[in-house]
């Protein structure tokens, strides 16, 4: 395990030097006579991690003359600092802090007195740390203040006597036009007289200003967050000169241009016109922008099926195989492979194979075993360390086996926090499946807008109703946790709650946008 680097004290300055963006400086005071201390650390945002060693600290030779080691600790969320001895019988106990950017901190470590093995542990603030959120706060008070003038604005503009007032102000020469246009101009000959047809006008098509506030508002956080987000953690990716031998060929723009091939063609090959006559008395009315599509709905689906059945089937070497040993066994046996199949278990109905096998001798008289793997971790030192080289499970190893370990993302997110050491590629083959269902149900958007056209608060109760469904997917398969749900809210899988989640966020948007004057 890496353990953390000193950094060079100088208390002068306001931010010490080697201290980084999301980190605060804490010197270890080691008062303890002729024992040395190592310090270990553990992050609240590392799910099930072990403890990674911070520091050590050399013993004190003398009461009252601790031996001080600096070193940087994250301050981006609240640690644990776990402490040991070299001397068997001590007990020491844990600390839960949250240090802040930038802080200065000092960690005490004595024993209350010669004649206890208690140890005393205390944290002082030595200089307080800066607050690293003012320029959101002040960046959205300015926002909120201009849009506050805009909206009282408004108001007065509709105000006939305020708006004249302003439109006189702005246009002082239109005063003749308007009084010749009421009295008629001495030199304009009459319009009945004239052979000059009438001029024909012509309305321009109208554009969906919702849809267009809500593309911008989407390129503005885009653009914001790709060109570093103002070094903002949270505004980061979550944790989790090329030559062709390692080139990645897995990527947002592949995804995209394949994501969008698919349902493209899929819109192209079940697209129905939509019948200008259709009534109320219509069966299913309410359910024919769904109804009408019923053939791209069983191809989605169907895909959604086949995600499912690869990320929790699929045998992945190194991964945990939840209740593997329990249902059958694959034994290696002189190069060819054994299945066996307990009696108990010999009425399960699925059988699934990755690689084709030399031979498959059944022990006993069936031919079908079910295999329960299902990892959605991080591997490194996430689990306790058991699985370091799982990262991504089923959707890692997809794209180890067909693409190859050069050919894909080698630093991806979790390497950071969870310390994974294998690639894994955040944009990789399984997870293009969901990007596919996530495309389609923006397309789905579009079509509430066609066969509602013009109908506001049918399109706001059709947005309303999909948020509303796809929060509760999203809450049931998340168990409304950060990681104990069935399936987490992952960006680096690409998860089927990032689809729900990101189209019960769109939608709901659309709502309030729609409903905004």
């Amino acid at each position: 395990m890496n353990r953390r680097k000193c950094v060079r004290i100088d208390l002068s300055r306001k931010r010490p030097l080697g201290l980084k963006i999301d980190q605060a400086l804490l010197l270890v005071h080691n008062e303890l006579i002729h024992e040395n201390l190592t310090v270990s650390w553990l992050s609240d945002y590392c799910y099930q991690c072990l403890h990674q060693d911070l520091v050590s600290v050399p013993m004190s030779n003398a009461s009252g003359k601790p031996s001080i080691v600096a070193v940087a600790v994250d301050s981006q969320h609240p640690v644990t600092l776990q402490l040991n001895g070299s001397r068997a019988g001590r007990e020491f106990p844990r600390i839960h802090y949250h240090f802040g950017e930038f802080g200065n901190y000092s960690l005490v470590v004595k024993s209350f007195d010669s004649s206890t093995k208690m140890i005393s542990c205390d944290i002082i603030i030595n200089e307080s740390p800066v607050n690293s959120h003012l320029p959101i706060l002040y960046a959205f008070l300015i926002y909120m203040g201009v849009l506050s003038i805009l909206t009282v604005g408004h108001v007065f503009v509709i105000i006939n006597p305020v708006r004249n007032w302003f439109y006189k102000k702005l246009h002082p020469g239109d005063t003749d036009h308007l009084i010749n246009s009421e009295l008629g101009s001495p030199t304009r000959t009459d319009s009945t007289s004239s052979d000059v047809p009438a001029t024909t006008w012509t309305i321009s098509q109208r554009r969906l200003r919702s849809l267009d506030t809500f593309r911008g508002l989407s390129l503005i956080i885009m653009v914001f967050v790709n060109y570093g987000g103002g070094k903002y953690w949270f505004f980061k990716h979550q944790s989790w000169n090329v030559s062709w031998g390692n080139l990645r060929i897995p990527g947002v723009l592949q995804r995209l241009g394949f994501t969008y091939l698919v349902v493209a063609v899929l819109e192209l090959g079940f697209a129905k016109a939509v019948a200008e006559n259709d009534t109320l008395e219509t069966p299913y009315f309410a359910l024919r922008d769904i109804l009408l599509y019923w053939p791209q709905w069983v191809f989605i689906l169907t895909l959604e099926a086949i995600w499912l059945g690869l990320t929790f089937l699929l045998i992945v070497p190194g991964c945990p195989r939840e209740g593997g040993s329990s249902v059958c066994d694959l034994i290696a046996c002189g190069g060819e492979f054994v299945l066996q199949i307990p009696k108990e278990q010999q009425n399960l109905a699925l059988l699934f194979i990755l690689k084709p096998f030399n031979s498959i001798a059944l022990q006993r008289p069936m031919a079908f075993c079910f295999l329960s793997s299902g990892y959605l971790g991080p591997g490194g030192i996430g689990d306790f360390g058991k699985y370091p080289n799982c990262t991504g499970g089923a959707a890692g190893y997809i794209d180890h086996l067909l693409l190859g370990e050069k050919h894909i993302y080698q630093h991806p997110s979790s390497n950071v926090l969870y310390q994974t050491t294998v690639a894994y590629d955040p944009e990789g083959i399984l997870g293009t499946i969901n990007s596919i269902f996530m495309a389609f149900l923006g397309l789905q958007a579009g079509k509430i807008f066609l066969f509602y056209k013009d109908q506001h608060k049918k399109i706001m109760s059709r947005f309303f109703i999909w948020s509303v469904v796809m929060g509760i997917i999203s809450a049931i398969l998340t168990k409304c946790s950060k990681d104990e749900g069935f399936i987490p809210a992952n960006k680096n899988l690409c998860t089927m709650f990032q689809c729900t989640e990101c189209r019960y966020s769109t939608y709901n948007k659309q709502t309030t946008i729609l409903d905004s004057p």
